[in-house]
């Protein structure tokens, strides 16, 4: 994993998290790495993984099996996927929307080349398509 000098590191984490369990790397009820196997894997400091897990913990994303570690919430991925929504919808859009305005791209062209990356091998699977409109 790289990090990026925009955002905390935990966050960082904490989104990587989010990514295993919502393409179901990590199922509900499944247990996840250890603090120091993450922050080996990914080459950080475990108070930084900590930091994570804690912020995780308080979303109830995660939970602690004392004596047994962190496993992740039944509804985990509901969550995750609510968080990054209103997140998406709140500050990643507003700016999506403005540079397609610069550059003259129409919901039209949108549409279709979304169609394609969704028809695509591999594409993501949403949890929620009742969100979506296309």
């Amino acid at each position: 994993m790289e990090f990026n000098d925009n955002e905390a590191i935990y966050l960082q984490i904490a989104g990587y998290v989010g990514e295993n369990i919502l393409r179901q790397q990590w199922p509900p009820d499944g247990k996840i790495p250890s603090v120091r196997d993450l922050a080996a894997e990914l080459q950080v400091n475990p108070n930084t993984v900590m930091r994570t897990y804690d912020l995780l913990q308080s979303q109830e994303v995660i939970y602690n099996k004392r004596g047994l570690g962190f496993f992740v919430a039944p509804d985990a991925a509901a969550r995750v996927q609510a968080g990054r929504r209103e997140r998406f919808l709140q500050h990643e859009l507003p700016a999506f929307f403005h540079t397609i305005s610069l550059l003259g791209i129409g919901f039209e062209e949108l549409s279709q080349r979304y169609a394609t990356f969704k028809a695509a091998p591999g594409a993501p699977v949403s949890l929620a398509s009742s969100h979506e409109k296309q």
